[in-house]
């Protein structure tokens, strides 16, 4: 495997992976790498020829207060767990080669980016939308991979890829869980064994609340039952609890055609966040 961080060396790097006609899959990431991040690299090899992976904490997409300084850094583990997995490439670019000095410029994709996660971190996805349009302008994959762990943040990119014309395809990996069903987040390292023991109980809100809307249970009621589990479990805060369409992100009433429970929660000052297809007969 092959570790870049110069843009102009990328970009060389990138002439010779595509030589004979490869194609080429992109993963980006902020490092911290667990089995998720590992799995979209599988999911890589199994759709591209080439595998390139990026490592970028991106300050851009952290507001004020959030935790950008402690955010978890582990190059050398994370390199060995990439070359491990098969990865071709591995770009670490530096903030001053993304954002270099006199940088103006930033994208924003409006509607989608406007509710939730949009609400509850002002300016989040104007920095989700901005790094990847760059990683995807300079590596220029045929495919890119991204998590459903973080389905908002995959409805953007989807926009943002098509608004654009920028040429990948945008795919969506199943989120990758624990044994108990928690999903895995690089952040869950913050969390203390006791928080760690109670927050298995966001999956499980999502999934009864699911059960009781295909059962025919009045969605509203459905997400109080989920909202007061997280508050009974110890979550102290709770952004968000919503029943919304896969493809527009806004609230359904009446469940049809493709669903999404999504929920952001903090418990032990751990912001996490987790969604749940839902699928109802007609």
């Amino acid at each position: 495997m092959q570790t870049l961080r110069d843009l102009g060396q990328l970009r060389s790097a990138l002439v010779a992976l595509r030589a004979g006609g490869h194609t080429v899959a992109l993963v980006p990431t902020m490092g911290a790498l667990h089995a998720g991040h590992l799995a979209l690299i599988e999911a890589a090899k199994d759709r591209a020829d080439r595998v390139v992976a990026t490592i970028f904490v991106n300050p851009l997409q952290f507001g004020a207060g959030e935790d950008l300084d402690r955010y978890p850094r582990q190059e050398k583990a994370d390199a060995r767990a990439l070359e491990q997995a098969g990865c071709d490439l591995l770009w670490m670019p530096t903030a001053d080669q993304m954002y270099p000095d006199g940088f103006a410029t930033t994208v924003s994709v409006d509607g989608l980016s406007k509710r939730w996660e949009g609400t509850a971190r002002p300016g989040h996805f104007d920095g989700v939308a901005t790094v990847v349009t760059k990683l995807l302008t300079a590596v220029r994959p045929d495919i890119a991979l991204f998590g459903e762990k973080d389905f908002q943040q995959l409805a953007v990119i989807r926009r943002l890829a098509a608004d654009l014309n920028l040429g990948a395809e945008i795919v969506g990996a199943p989120t990758v869980r624990d044994a108990d069903g928690l999903a895995l987040s690089s952040r869950n390292a913050y969390l203390s064994d006791d928080d760690r023991a109670r927050a298995v109980c966001l999956p499980r809100a999502l999934e009864r609340a699911a059960e009781e809307i295909a059962d025919g249970a009045p969605v509203d009621h459905a997400l109080d039952h989920a909202r007061h589990a997280l508050t009974d479990a110890g979550f102290s805060v709770v952004d968000y609890v919503a029943l919304v369409d896969e493809a527009t992100l806004e609230p359904v009433t009446e469940p049809a055609g493709q669903m999404r429970l999504i929920a952001a929660a903090t418990i032990g000052g751990t912001r996490l966040i987790d969604n749940l297809a839902v699928r109802v007969s007609n």
